[in-house]
């Protein structure tokens, strides 16, 4: 070896020094040190805009922009004498963004150097990079490893964050009580003439029934436990007779805790947690609904979070789900992933007619996905006070988290695909994973997406002037407002302190306010229940992503600029027009899907008053023929619900859930139907409407579309 070459890698591995540190854990660490721990390695792409960072001792460090990502692998690869040009390919459909790859040759030692130099005297408010450079997912910041200015600039955004948040959370929270005066009033005066106030509710008999049926449930289980039979098996219990297998295993009045496992008991089912390990290191929690009377749950050390790498090569040697059951008598996996500021909780509110429960007691195999942070923010390295901890938006959700709980759910069941059940937030997590420049793959592991108001395009409350607030100012002036950590940590407080019926009336209050929804087709008895498993912790990084002034309000839609909706709408506007020129400009339409061939089957349900989201349009979408590759085998727009009475609704389960109940047993692969039980409650003799893709190539066609006005 010559002495330039050995002076180049000289110099290589000093540049190389200084990039791993800016990317490290903590500064000052040697990357030679055995002892050593965090040190940055080298950059792995999930996608080829989604870098991660690898450390020496196999654990993970979010995303950091794509540029520094390249620059630890080429220099590392200089430094090692090897010729390094960077192995992910071009973003398949991202060339509509104007979104450049990078190479090697773009990359100069000196501009390195000065970068470097560059960052290490930059201010923490300077580290947000330009949003010019992707119109729907602006690059994070890079927050390099702790130091002194560095911890004492976090303090500074935290404590201004802290008063400036309180006070837009006190001004919302005062707008909700203003505004609900004119309804309380009302209420008081027909309470004062003796009418009902609540004759114009769509199911007020049914709810009045349905409350004098849990006043007599909590006196069949306060008797029980008078006659001290409660050591005796409750199935056996002549007060639970008729109720077959599911007797309740907790009852009494509810106690309005945030516990998925304490609903389940009073529903006669029971929960497991699991901990999964994202790829960029964040630990989620997933929990499994099980029947106690014929599954064993798994022991502790195996529910906890493995390697963060997903969809092993090798089966997992312990699979305690799989070995519960013979062929036969097997479960289907379903997974449920939940909305915004919300847990997976929502889908276990509403006594038996919730989701989870439905399915869990028709014979599909339960399991409740949690996003990142939820209730306890977690890391395999990071502390809660480190801003790279909460460096993330809904593209990080749905490229790591998704995957990595569809990856544990298969690991566990043994089988090959999943059907998928989402709302809100969910769905746009799923939407933008499934997108072809994104992670199209795991789109092979599902056998139906199941949308439950789906959010893809914004509806007419983004432009509320509460919400509008958040879209004028600045991104330095949202950071001050909302800070670089979670978003109004304040909520997470006043759940832990206030009584839960003060609690979730509050929260009623405020999230009715700012999302224009009610209580209208709600069991009332069970409202203060629905907000036990909300807020939970978000970034401020996502709620930027979803209200802030570059991404989703400005777009209006999660995968396509707002100049390319303008387009679609022009081109809509002629229906007859569209019909004569259908076969002349698929060609063209499938240039600008979004999906490839993937994608799995769609299923939607669509509330039609809901003001936050437009399915509608999404639906129009489909119809025109602009997602060659999707297969909508369901789709439905129920007039009359808002946005979470897809969930809450006291007919959500004859609206929504034994409709996805169905849908799931008919796109069932067929290996697996042949070894899992029968379904209750689904007919057998439905014909399986999946694999029409082909047909939808020339003109989108649905195989069960419905419109429902009013209640069932």
């Amino acid at each position: 070896m010559s002495q330039t070459q050995l002076r180049t890698r000289a110099h290589a591995t000093v540049d190389y020094e200084h990039q791993a540190e800016k990317l490290s854990l903590d500064s000052g660490y040697n990357a030679h040190d055995d002892e050593a721990h965090g040190v940055a390695v080298q950059a792995s792409f999930i996608t080829p805009l989604d870098p991660v960072i690898e450390t020496n001792d196999g654990n993970r460090l979010p995303s950091v922009p794509v540029q520094e990502a390249h620059k630890i692998n080429i220099l590392k690869a200089r430094a090692e004498g090897r010729t390094h040009r960077p192995q992910a390919p071009r973003p398949r459909g991202l060339s509509r963004f104007d979104v450049r790859n990078v190479e090697e040759n773009d990359v100069n030692r000196d501009e390195l150097l000065r970068d470097d130099r560059a960052s290490e005297t930059s201010r923490l408010d300077e580290a947000l990079p330009p949003s010019h450079t992707h119109p729907l997912f602006p690059p994070l910041p890079l927050y390099g490893p702790p130091t002194f200015l560095r911890n004492l600039q976090c303090v500074t955004f935290r404590i201004t964050s802290f008063f400036l948040s309180t006070a837009f959370l006190l001004v919302v929270v005062l707008g909700a009580v203003f505004t609900t005066l004119p309804h309380l009033l009302n209420k008081t005066w027909l309470r004062l003439t003796f009418r009902d106030r609540h004759r114009e509710r769509p199911f007020a008999e049914e709810e009045k029934r349905r409350a004098g049926l849990r006043r007599e449930q909590d006196k069949e289980w306060a008797a029980r436990k008078r006659r001290r039979v409660s050591d005796s098996s409750p199935r056996d219990n002549p007060l639970d007779q008729g109720k077959g297998r599911y007797a309740p295993l907790e009852g009494g009045p509810d106690k309005l805790v945030c516990d998925v496992g304490y609903y389940a008991r009073r529903v006669g089912l029971d929960a497991e947690d699991f901990r999964v390990q994202t790829e960029d290191g964040f630990i989620l929690t997933l929990w499994h609904l099980y029947d106690p009377n014929e599954y064993r749950p798994s022991p502790d050390t195996h529910r906890r979070s493995k390697s963060p790498k997903i969809f092993p090569e090798q089966k997992s040697s312990h699979q305690h789900v799989l070995t519960q059951f013979n062929d036969g008598e097997r479960r289907y996996p379903v997974l449920l992933i939940h909305g915004l500021l919300q847990s997976a909780g929502a889908y276990c509110a509403n006594d038996d007619d919730s989701l989870a429960f439905l399915l869990c007691k028709s014979g599909y195999d339960v399991w409740l996905g949690n996003n990142r942070c939820g209730f306890e923010p977690e890391h395999s390295l990071l502390p809660y006070k480190d801003p790279r901890m909460w460096a993330w938006n809904i593209r990080q959700m749905g490229v790591m988290d998704l995957p990595a709980l569809i990856s544990r759910v298969l690991e566990e069941t043994g089988f090959e695909k999943l059907g998928l059940v989402c709302h809100s937030q969910g769905t746009t997590e799923t939407f933008v994973a499934l997108a072809k420049e994104q992670r199209p793959d795991i789109g092979d592991k599902i056998s139906v997406f199941c949308a439950l108001a789906p959010a893809v395009y914004a509806g007419p409350l983004i432009d509320k002037m509460y919400l509008k607030f958040m879209r004028v100012i600045s991104p330095r002036m949202f950071r001050m407002f909302f800070g670089i950590h979670s978003f109004i940590p304040l909520m997470m407080t006043m759940h832990q302190v206030l009584p839960g019926r003060i609690y979730g009336f509050m929260g009623y209050l405020v999230f009715s306010f700012l999302f224009n929804w009610s209580d209208t087709r709600w069991d009332r008895g069970l409202r203060d229940r629905f907000f036990q498993f909300s807020p939970v912790y978000v970034s401020a990084e996502s709620m930027r992503w979803w209200l802030g002034r570059e991404c989703f309000t400005k777009q209006r839609c999660i995968l396509a600029t707002r100049e390319l909706g303008q387009q679609e709408d022009v081109e809509d506007q002629s229906e007859e027009e569209r019909r004569e020129d259908a076969m002349s400009n698929a060609a063209d339409r499938g240039r600008t899907a979004w999906y490839d061939k993937h994608v799995p089957p769609f299923a939607l349900w669509v509330a039609g008053s809901d003001d936050l989201v437009d399915g509608r349009r999404l639906l129009r979408r489909f119809e025109r023929g602009r997602e060659p590759h999707v297969d909508v085998v369901h789709s439905k727009v129920i007039e009359e619900y808002e946005h979470l009475d897809v969930l809450w609704a006291m007919d959500a389960a004859e609206q929504v859930g034994k409709e996805v109940r169905e849908v799931l047993w008919k796109t069932m692969p067929e290996d697996a139907r042949g070894t899992c039980r029968k379904i209750l409650g689904v007919n057998e003799t439905s014909v399986v409407c999946v694999g029409q893709a082909s047909e939808r190539q020339e003109k989108a066609t649905f195989c069960d579309s419905q419109v429902v006005e009013g209640p069932a």
